[in-house]
């Protein structure tokens, strides 16, 4: 895609490329057709394990650890650069929640937080996102997007961790 007259393109690998408009500033431009839009406005299924006014929580479809699990803003925003302060500090509440659930469910010994802005730091869905990924000790992250979870498996980890939020 072309936008200001500059190509914008994520990445070197094919698996990972992606195309995006970039606004006046360089930065990437809200595209409401992204993933997680579609699956704010039910378009696109999920493994929800919670919902607030202003946040979903969801699976990732390719986890990195077992319970990663993703948070989103209901409001529209590429990332921290852009999102509105009252907004990404429900993100960062509801993040808090699902580490703490992500640890009983899992019986973890950490917690991963993780959150990505903008192509350069490696972001490809270009909607806020924070990534909580419970930890083992010497149990190493798979890579990301390197291989889709079991629907079995997705569907058992999302009711653990509705209870443990629930809990």
């Amino acid at each position: 895609m072309v936008a200001n007259g500059r190509q914008a393109k994520i990445f070197d690998k094919p698996s990972l490329a992606s195309n995006f408009a970039l606004s006046e500033n360089g930065m990437a431009k809200y595209d409401d057709q992204n993933s997680f839009a579609k699956i704010l406005r039910g378009e696109i299924p999920c493994y929800k394990v919670y919902e607030s006014r202003h946040t979903l929580a969801f699976l990732d479809i390719m986890p990195r650890s077992p319970g990663h699990t993703l948070v989103i803003p209901k409001a529209a925003a590429c990332g921290i650069l852009d999102i509105a302060a009252d907004d990404f500090a429900e993100v960062a509440r509801m993040a808090k929640r699902v580490a703490v659930a992500a640890v009983k469910a899992f019986d973890a010994e950490g917690i991963i937080v993780q959150q990505f802005s903008e192509a350069a730091s490696g972001q490809v869905i270009f909607h806020l996102h924070m990534h909580v990924m419970p930890m083992r000790t010497r149990v190493e992250l798979l890579p990301p997007q390197s291989r889709k979870e079991d629907a079995k498996i997705l569907v058992d980890h999302a009711a653990r961790m509705i209870a443990a939020l629930a809990g």
